[in-house]
């Protein structure tokens, strides 16, 4: 049988209406064409509630397609009342089989499977039906095909229970690793087992030190040397700082946490971040932190493995000192011990203890309403991004959720996640993110990954497919406020990712340190970067720069992508490029919540349309467009249009050659 046969697409509204991720009580109508040469007998819509063992079944009503002479049009109407995740398909009845109907990687309805029938089995749609999703009845067993698998498809339903972050919607983040963004140049402390560097911009330690990496040596960025800097993240139209951990731990990374509730002394004071906030906010910026709530460090005062916090009140009571030491300290349970004097550690590293979030002591003590959310908040930031969001219980998350909103109904709290946030399932618990009393949204890796596959090896169809997939599957209002980014802490630099020597999945150190780019790559990284931070400030979401990356910073992994900003040595002509692309962004109402589509994915040419749904402000549309093939393409136009890079005008169908991009906006 040919593919043509059966006619359904996810993503187009005359199949499924409406599109996307819709509100808990929502009606559905789904249509499907199916070529007459089949002879059904009769057709089903399957769907799986996530929360249900069992599928529920849907008869189709049929007639002869006004679209297609040769098909007929089946269609359902369905109304989804509970929040969470379904998976469907189709099932298709004729005279001698029972045909099974799901989606191939590109979201094409194929046939899945065929079941060949025996007298009487065709009696299956006469079963009594009903049109509520999360109360119908089971008609027959679920196929081979898996809810979640290739073969299904995924409808997300939501609820918010929270005000929306809206300030957000068309912004630009900007992420600071703190050590290594700017010193302010006040007198640096000096701390024991602490290395200050005086050679800003030079490599960090790599080396080993008796087997161990200790991440302790310190160039002096500081939080006053970034409230110097905010006419600098202005002029970059910057909304959000998203800052790196800035309590106190003993590591230069500060994911170590050694003491929640104080700034770490190499980074400044409480009152430093409250003026960074308030300063920040003349500049119509906001803050949001860092929240390392899956372990602590093992030199702190909660774990405190080497006795450095048996000082002030814990020297005189001891529930006060560390848990490693001390089987009575309040902060026993927060941890896993065992009887051979061994603990958990978050993967493996002994320095990173792993950290009960189910203990009531320690959840109140992160969400309770004195605990460290509403504290810092309450400090002057607007938000946390949450590391290893994976790895906090749902009772957990849904319970710091609730502490922010309550402190701040608009705060932003954007997990670390690198999959489809929509359907994570970790350690056996679907999370659930998105139903609308949890994450606002997420660190998009999904597009950072495929938007080097196709800038770097042409790979159009890749991108339009992850983008694609991410607009159906999050909620409209997590959508806008997602974290795209291209370069972060944990990822190479972008500029390496895109022209730099491919070294494999596991280099060693010694190579990362010793490999640099040529001239010649680095040229090529700049002409890629720029291509690559056209697609990211303009997709559905909100761009994050991760410092440097504008100013041509290189790298491979930690700590070599964590290497000073290279104040006075930037790459003039990148960093011009940001402040002009980031300016047409903000400046353009279209990014905010603007629809999205697919103009053209093949042959090395990527385009789509950001675009004003009915009810809108009346926003022009605006397409973006990148030939990363190696051949000539041509993009049609209807109407005339004006380059927003060059100021060219255009009409009718534009030859584009290879490397080269638009940013069109409708006249």
């Amino acid at each position: 049988m040919k593919k043509a046969d059966i006619v359904f697409d996810s993503r187009d509204k005359y199949f499924k209406s409406p599109q996307g991720a819709v509100k808990a009580g929502s009606s559905l109508t789904f249509r499907l064409q199916i070529a007459c040469d089949l002879k059904p007998l009769g057709v089903c819509l399957v769907v799986k509630y996530d929360r249900h063992d069992t599928p529920a079944c849907y008869e189709m009503c049929g007639r002869a397609s006004a679209e297609e002479t040769d098909s007929l049009e089946y269609t359902v109407t369905c109304r989804i009342q509970d929040t969470g995740l379904y998976w469907y398909h189709f099932e298709v009845l004729t005279e001698d089989r029972l045909l099974y109907i799901g989606k191939n990687e590109h979201n094409n309805a194929i046939i899945t499977g065929v079941s060949h029938l025996h007298s009487n089995e065709g009696r299956w749609l006469a079963t009594q039906q009903t049109h509520d999703w999360s109360g119908a009845q089971k008609i027959r067993n679920w196929p081979d095909m898996q809810p979640g698998s290739m073969c299904t498809w995924q409808q997300t339903v939501y609820d918010r229970s929270y005000e929306t972050t809206d300030w957000i919607y068309g912004g630009v983040y900007y992420h600071i690793f703190v050590d290594r963004f700017h010193k302010s140049g006040r007198p640096r402390i000096r701390m024991e087992g602490k290395t200050n560097r005086h050679d800003w911009g030079g490599t960090p330690e790599w080396k080993p030190k008796n087997l161990k990496i200790y991440n302790n040596d310190f160039f002096g960025g500081d939080l006053e040397g970034i409230r110097q800097k905010l006419p600098y993240l202005a002029e970059l139209n910057v909304t959000c700082i998203y800052l790196s951990p800035i309590f106190e731990a003993y590591s230069s990374h500060k994911y170590d946490t050694g003491d929640y509730e104080k700034i770490d002394p190499m980074f400044g004071t409480e009152e430093d971040f409250r003026k960074l906030c308030e300063e920040a906010a003349r500049y119509d910026m906001r803050v949001i932190c860092d929240g390392v709530f899956a372990h602590t460090g093992s030199d702190s005062k909660y774990f405190d493995k080497y006795d450095h916090y048996k000082t002030g009140p814990a020297a005189e009571d001891k529930t006060l000192q560390g848990a490693y030491n001390n089987p009575d300290s309040k902060y026993r349970s927060w941890y896993y011990f065992h009887e051979d004097g061994t603990y958990d550690c978050w993967w493996d590293f002994p320095t990173l203890p792993k950290l009960n979030k189910h203990d009531p002591s320690y959840k109140e003590y992160i969400t309770g309403e004195n605990g460290i959310i509403r504290k810092w908040l309450r400090a002057g930031a607007s938000g946390w991004r949450l590391d290893v969001a994976d790895e906090l219980p749902v009772e957990f998350l849904d319970a710091l959720v609730s502490a922010a909103k309550a402190e701040k109904p608009d705060a932003l709290i954007v997990g670390e996640v690198w999959e489809d946030a929509s359907n994570k399932i970790a350690y056996e618990e679907r999370k659930n993110y998105f139903e609308g009393n949890r994450l606002d949204s997420v660190m998009n890796y999904p597009f950072r990954t495929a938007i080097i596959d196709f800038v770097r090896y042409g790979n159009a169809a890749g991108l339009a497919e992850t983008v694609e997939t991410i607009v159906e599957n999050y909620p409209p209002e997590v959508l806008h406020c997602l974290m795209n980014v291209l370069g972060t802490h944990d990822s190479i630099r972008i500029l390496t990712a895109l022209a730099g020597v491919d070294l494999g999945p596991d280099p060693s150190r010694a190579m990362q340190a010793e490999i640099k780019m040529s001239d010649a790559e680095w040229a090529q990284g700049i002409r890629l970067l720029k291509t690559a931070s056209l697609i990211q400030m303009t997709l559905p979401g909100v761009p994050c720069i991760y410092y440097g990356d504008e100013a041509g910073l290189e790298g491979y992994k930690d700590p070599f992508n964590r290497f000073c900003y290279p104040w006075g040595r930037e790459c003039v002509e990148l960093l011009g490029w940001y402040k002009k692309i980031t300016q047409v962004r903000t400046s353009r109402s279209v990014y905010r919540c603007g629809a999205y589509r697919t103009l053209a994915a093949a042959g090395g040419m990527y385009a789509f349309e950001r675009y004003e749904e009915a009810g809108g402000d009346g926003a022009a549309p605006i397409i973006t467009a990148a030939n990363c093939g190696n051949v000539q393409q041509h993009l049609p136009l209807e109407g005339n249009w004006r380059d927003l890079l060059t100021g060219s005008a255009y009409d009718g169908t534009v030859a584009m050659f290879p490397g080269d991009t638009l940013l069109l906006e409708k006249i």
